[in-house]
């Protein structure tokens, strides 16, 4: 700072160019053609205020301003204020379905299907037979059945949703009996208790927090209980002195006193992971077959698809679900369904998923093959960050994620940033992991043991070929 004249601030005063001038000039022709008169207008105004408040505070740095150096300034803020707020990121955080970026990638059928959706008119509540309209369940109620074994189907725009929804239709005022050990919080503050409450049913835990028996549920039955509640164990589990009542065990009990019994499985998958050396996890049918009356599972997690709440199981208890006043209010658009429709169709060839599904493929990417990648893609890190930086690349362990199997682990690969001298990172670390959190497509990793690791399990080649572009162009 420096204090100017009153004679040296006129002069640069009676230099800046009228607003009338610079909108007319040759240089703002383009940018008037891009973002419009109005968005231009206020640039140019708004450069001009912030020059003139730097002149008049006797700013040094404050020069004359001619209409080039004017219109570089709002051309930099048109493009600031046009740059979207949902970015493109690199995941290499080593959690496949992480929630924060959005879960499961969709197939390139999927992403077809919503490209047609969005730029044509479509039957969404149309019946195409009888040229009346239509229920938007029906694009995919057969299919779901198909795959599940449920006999009816609905879809909502979560799984919390699909809880809800399932609760205040069929226990509104009436008692829900479920196992302290399965009364779960997962992400966002979703609390099985509040959803509960919300929905206007009344909770009754049964047994303990890590043991629950038989006949806990059955001594809990009575005039008010409208069903019996299994849930999915999310993001936790409980190991050692445990018991836990299956629903081969739940079933039986529930019908014999005339309740229905509904299983909130989480993640929900329809098919046997463990046929690809992935964990084993209860597949929906398996629900539905033990005797499961209703299931709710997620369409982004292990189903591969959009953000979605499935509903399925006995007809007379999804059109009951259906006529509530909240399914309208819930329900998903034509773009969800446009994304759902091509997933589940994947799964009528289980033998060609690990190729087309995109999650799937994910998760059973071999070790040595992302090992190739961090090896490629090593000498453009190293560049990246610069001589004060060693960057290794070393075996990891991958995660599902999104409270799906969350104590298992994916063995993987990926690059390791540390001190070049041996020291803790601390600071220098965070600034490196904020400098990759900036690039033009930010790199997410995480910093753990005083290194930040990046596990490229989620890294394919079209990706690895952007990275490696990206960081070739930086340095640290």
């Amino acid at each position: 700072m420096s204090d100017v004249s009153g004679s040296e601030l006129r002069a640069l005063m009676a230099r800046v160019p009228s607003v009338e001038k610079v909108m007319a000039s040759a240089e703002f022709a383009a940018l008037l053609a891009e973002y419009g008169r109005t968005q231009v207008l206020g640039a140019v105004r708004e450069a001009l205020d912030t020059w003139r408040a730097g002149a008049q505070s006797g700013d040094a740095s404050v020069s004359a301003l001619d209409v080039a150096q004017l219109k570089s300034a709002v051309e930099a803020a048109l493009r600031k204020r046009h740059e979207s707020r949902l970015r493109s990121v690199f995941n290499l955080t080593g959690t496949v379905l992480h929630t924060n970026l959005g879960r499961a990638l969709l197939p390139d059928e999927a992403v077809q299907a919503v490209m047609k959706a969005l730029t044509q008119p479509a039957n969404l509540e149309f019946d195409l037979g009888t040229g009346k309209r239509g229920d938007r369940d029906d694009l995919i109620d057969e299919l779901i059945c198909e795959l599940t074994g449920a006999e009816a189907a609905t879809v909502v725009n979560n799984n919390a949703a699909a809880v809800l929804l399932t609760l205040s239709a069929l226990a509104s005022k009436k008692e829900v009996i479920v196992s302290r050990g399965e009364l779960v919080e997962i992400g966002g503050a979703f609390r099985i208790p509040d959803i509960m409450s919300r929905a206007g049913a009344k909770l009754r835990e049964v047994g303990t927090t890590n043991r629950t028996h038989l006949k806990d549920y059955e001594e809990a039955i009575g005039p008010q209980t409208a069903l019996l509640m299994k849930v999915h164990a999310s993001n936790y589990a409980i190991s050692g002195f445990t018991k836990e009542v299956g629903l081969n065990e739940i079933a039986p009990l529930a019908h014999a006193r005339g309740l229905a019994v509904a299983v909130d499985l989480g993640s929900g998958t329809l098919v046997d992971l463990s046929q690809w050396g992935l964990p084993r996890e209860t597949t929906v049918r398996e629900t539905v077959e033990a005797g499961a009356d209703l299931v709710t599972f997620s369409g982004d997690k292990l189903l591969g698809g959009p953000q979605a709440g499935l509903i399925v199981g006995r007809r007379d208890l999804i059109a009951k679900i259906k006529k509530h006043p909240l399914k309208r209010a819930l329900r998903v658009g034509k773009l969800t369904l446009a994304a759902l429709e091509p997933v589940l169709q994947l799964y009528r060839a289980p033998e060609r998923l690990t190729e087309r599904l995109t999650t799937l493929r994910l998760l059973t990417r071999a070790a040595d093959d992302i090992r190739l990648a961090a090896d490629r893609v090593q000498p453009a890190l190293q560049h990246a960050v610069g001589e004060r930086y060693a960057v290794t690349a070393e075996p990891m362990f991958s995660q599902i994620g999104s409270g799906a199997l969350p104590v298992d682990v994916l063995p993987s690969y990926g690059l390791v940033v540390r001190m070049a001298d041996g020291k803790r990172g601390g600071r220098q670390l965070l600034a490196l992991e904020k400098m990759l959190r900036e690039m033009a497509r930010p790199v997410i990793g995480r910093i753990a043991d005083d290194a930040l690791r990046l596990d490229l399990r989620c890294l394919e080649a079209a990706d690895e070929a952007q990275l490696v572009e990206q960081l070739k162009g930086a340095r640290a």
